[in-house]
């Protein structure tokens, strides 16, 4: 029988729920805590070991019985119970550390939530998985499509546009029973974030500080897929207070070259699809990440004439190129005159 690497040593020594320190696995396989913590940072890495807490209060754990695939009948399930019942039942899921826990637990409910209300698909599919560093989760649907859905509900030109508009948050086709903040909030709380729906893949990857608009072939109904680490990067009050004011949703972040095919701006028109609902907020951070070139039309609908008319949004650009800075200074700094009578 061959001889099992220290590796291999480690991971049989974890069963069911069982949590240990690194000074017990060591002594339990006969090796130097060193050598010990090396073995375990790969098994975490790999994804075959969860690490819970910090410094001496680490503990490690079995990944469970990680991947995960599961179906649920859309009508008769609701996304509390679902969240009670797979981490109750994983111990990867259940064993998540006090800072982890929070943040999938939301996500997780509330995109199962938006399939549930929204997709009106037969049933859900629900899938979680252990990646390096951290976890991901699954939520497919066969149904009607969030973008598609948009589009018909509140009769929106086309996927692209809905997908722009659905970005900004406060956009829901339930106002009555949804506050369209869902989606908005977990795409900031994840290290990746892709929302699949239509001929649209929309990813935002928080780890680069980066987004991206793709075309995929036509597929039925909507998948989303939310990835973050095991120990998250923010907490998840931090992400609601960075966009919230005396805890109501005031601020967003809108992504300029998703309102763009390439990376210029020319046209009013253009402005105006990027300003369409921002008077929603009290202040808007405009981002120009990768954006090279912004046109005198475009600058001037969104940093003159648009503040002129709406003196209680504040609009904040960041992450320009000094071409894009020249035009929004150029465009704020003219004065629009009072008309003769």
């Amino acid at each position: 029988m061959p001889r099992q690497d220290g590796s291999q040593r480690i991971v049989a020594l974890f069963k069911g729920d069982q949590a240990r320190g690194a000074s017990e696995v060591a002594a339990a396989v006969g090796m130097s805590r060193q050598a010990a913590h090396r073995h375990l940072a790969k098994l975490v890495a790999t994804g075959k070991l969860v690490l819970e807490g910090k410094a001496r209060s680490s503990r490690y754990r079995s990944a469970g019985s990680l991947p995960m695939v599961r179906h649920f009948p859309r009508a008769v399930i609701a996304e509390d119970r679902v969240w009670q019942e797979i981490s109750s039942t994983h111990p990867a899921i259940g064993g998540l550390s006090k800072t982890a826990r929070p943040v999938f637990q939301y996500a997780f409910t509330e995109m199962l939530n938006n399939a549930i209300e929204h997709s009106a698909s037969v049933d859900v599919e629900v899938r979680f998985e252990v990646i390096e560093n951290g976890m991901a989760f699954e939520v497919v649907d066969q149904g009607r499509g969030a973008l598609m859905n948009l589009c018909k509900v509140l009769r929106m030109g086309s996927e692209l546009e809905a997908l722009q508009e659905l970005s900004k948050g406060k956009l829901t086709t339930l106002p009555k029973g949804h506050s369209g903040e869902g989606i908005f909030f977990t795409s900031k709380v994840a290290d990746l974030f892709v929302l699949e729906s239509g001929r649209l893949r929309w990813t935002v990857d928080n780890l680069r500080s980066d987004v991206a608009i793709g075309t995929i072939p036509r597929r039925l109904g909507t998948r989303v897929r939310f990835e973050a680490g095991l120990r998250p990067r923010r907490k998840l009050a931090a992400v609601f207070a960075e966009y919230t004011d005396d805890f109501q949703f005031q601020k967003t972040r809108v992504v300029v070259k998703l309102f763009a095919h390439g990376t210029r701006f020319i046209s009013r028109s253009e402005a105006r699809r990027v300003l369409n609902r921002l008077d929603d907020f009290r202040e808007v951070i405009l981002d120009f990440n990768k954006v090279d070139e912004v046109g005198q039309g475009f600058a001037d609908e969104i940093f003159r004439v648009w503040p002129a008319t709406h003196a209680g949004t504040v609009i904040k650009p960041v992450n320009m190129t000094n071409t894009v800075t020249f035009m929004i200074e150029r465009a704020r700094r003219r004065v629009i005159l009072p008309r003769r009578s």
